[in-house]
């Protein structure tokens, strides 16, 4: 079965999860740790060479105090517990704002964890703005240089995006690696996900003629 070289993962649906189970909407964010370990060994499994997960973005920074703490110590938590894993590990988003969560500073520049293995991006205070911001001073320098002044320059191009939580947008995943990405949805919120999810998503985009515009 042909399987995508980099999978990007958006795991929506944490704060209407908490609804449903009658908890406060900040309380979700935990709930959505353990499926993150799942879907790494799933994809580890599966033979991808490279795994994006969303964590928050800077638009998410304006929800209400509570919930920004939240999904930040959730992500710190999520890094410790994927650095278990075994991976080539990079954190990447605008680390000069307060928003960035001090403890995952050393992960800014790509980093050998567990022992190494499949390459792991982990979008923290992440947003497109920033990732886009230093392309204006290099439009001279061809396409090479272009992508060197990525902000998320050492991000390979998606093959495949999945979304949990049953909505249709990319949220502004990075926009020029997903330029030509397969997109599959996922009903089930994120704390739901199963392993069954991801093979469903992998089947699908093993049966899609991929051109790349071709």
């Amino acid at each position: 079965m042909r399987v995508p070289q980099h999978l990007a993962v958006i795991p929506d649906g944490n704060r209407r999860w908490a609804e449903r189970h009658g908890l406060k909407r900040e309380q979700g964010y935990q709930f959505g740790l353990a499926p993150g370990v799942q879907v790494l060994r799933q994809a580890k499994a599966a033979g991808i060479k490279e795994l994006t997960f969303y964590g928050f973005t800077t638009d998410n920074c304006k929800r209400p105090r509570a919930q920004r703490e939240s999904f930040s110590a959730a992500c710190v938590e999520a890094v410790r517990l994927l650095s278990g894993e075994g991976a080539e590990l990079l954190v990447l988003g605008d680390h000069t704002s307060p928003q960035f969560p001090p403890e995952l500073l050393p992960y800014r520049e790509r980093r050998l964890v567990a022992g190494g293995g499949i390459r792991l991006n982990f979008l923290v205070n992440y947003g497109w703005e920033w990732d886009l911001a230093g392309l204006s001073g290099a439009s001279a320098a061809g396409r090479a240089g272009l992508l060197a002044a990525l902000g998320s320059h050492d991000v390979s191009r998606i093959d495949l995006v999945v979304r949990w939580g049953g909505m249709r947008r990319l949220s502004g995943l990075l926009p020029v690696q997903a330029v030509y990405a397969d997109f599959f949805v996922v009903e089930a919120l994120w704390p739901d996900c199963q392993p069954e999810h991801l093979q469903a998503a992998l089947q699908w985009y093993a049966k899609q003629d991929v051109t790349l515009g071709g």
